[in-house]
């Protein structure tokens, strides 16, 4: 049977899909310098849900930080509030590869912006 894949190598694993199934090449990642890929990252990380505290005049809000749209968003779900995936089970451990993948997909694409403004 051999030894179980390492992180480092499921999350290889899961950009290199994220790039031929679903296109979310580095063109497309560069498009993110927002800090959606990293806050996307976060959100599937998390072992519960988690909350990006925005003030506005007169008040504070905590709101679900997912940086696109419902459709996007993998998570688990109860009812219509983002769930968690129970430690030790395997959609926990793909939630933790996909986050793995997108912080990766982060670091490239800053890289890449460095690139430019050192080579511009």
């Amino acid at each position: 049977m051999g030894d179980p894949k390492t992180g480092i190598e499921l999350i290889a694993e899961e950009r290199a899909r994220q790039v031929s199934a679903e296109g979310y090449d580095a063109a497309h990642d560069d498009e993110h310098g927002d800090g959606s890929l990293a806050w996307a990252s976060v959100c599937y990380a998390a072992p519960d849900r988690v909350f990006r505290r925005k003030s506005y005049p007169g008040g504070v809000a905590f709101l679900d930080p997912w940086p696109w749209s419902q459709h996007d968003d993998r998570r688990p779900y109860i009812g219509n509030v983002p769930g968690f995936a129970p430690a030790g089970s395997e959609e926990r451990l793909r939630l933790l590869v996909k986050a793995g993948a997108l912080i990766a997909a982060e670091i490239d694409r800053m890289q890449r912006a460095r690139r430019k403004v050192s080579d511009g």
